[in-house]
């Protein structure tokens, strides 16, 4: 029952993104919204930056290339995609794949945290620095990856919650660098221990 009434909630966060047309531009040259996709029950929330080519058509986060690493680093460390949630912090694909803008992720925002405050996970994790610089605007993602820190965050609705966030580099990275593929590999395996 939780578990429709979570999805119930996350859906309903889509209607109204729908529905108030955030970042209408974005919105024009996409296919569509890319939500989120997994469990809403899950202890760890994956946050990427943006949807790209392969995620605009399917309307799925995370299954081009990038997608794939993460799906091989999860079954490294015994975990299902099923038993996680990921999305990204804009829901809309960027024309040409280009960063996220400042005022697209501030758009957006709102609508994260809004899924994150429903699955109420017990550890965020973010790939990559978009997601990261959003709860550890300071960080240096070099300095910091693998940390769990924690943090609280205000919630839109004025509430307040605790989350503890662990930054990771984002698997696009570790593509094109063979050697970050095993930090994040290590760094996955500590978010794993998190988990008990």
């Amino acid at each position: 029952m939780r578990h429709n009434k979570k999805q119930a909630r996350l859906e309903q966060v889509r209607l109204d993104i729908l529905q108030r047309n955030i970042c209408p531009d974005l919105a024009a040259q996409a296919t569509q919204l890319v939500m989120g996709d997994g469990n809403p029950n899950a202890d760890v929330v994956f946050i990427g930056e943006a949807p790209g080519k392969r995620e605009d058509e399917l309307g799925i986060p995370f299954v081009g290339a990038s997608g794939k690493l993460l799906d091989e680093m999860l079954g490294a460390i015994g975990l299902d995609r099923q038993a996680v949630y990921i999305t990204n912090i804009v829901k809309y694909r960027p024309p040409k794949n280009r960063d996220p803008s400042p005022l697209e992720k501030k758009a957006f925002l709102p609508y994260l945290l809004e899924q994150l405050a429903i699955i109420q996970p017990k550890v965020v994790v973010t790939l990559g620095r978009h997601s990261m610089e959003y709860f550890l605007p300071d960080a240096k993602i070099g300095q910091v990856h693998g940390q769990a820190i924690r943090r609280e965050i205000i919630l839109p609705d004025g509430m307040h919650a605790e989350w503890l966030i662990v930054p990771l580099y984002h698997p696009a990275a570790a593509l094109y660098n063979g050697s970050l593929r095993g930090t994040l590999l290590n760094d996955m395996a500590g978010v794993r221990a998190l988990l008990g």
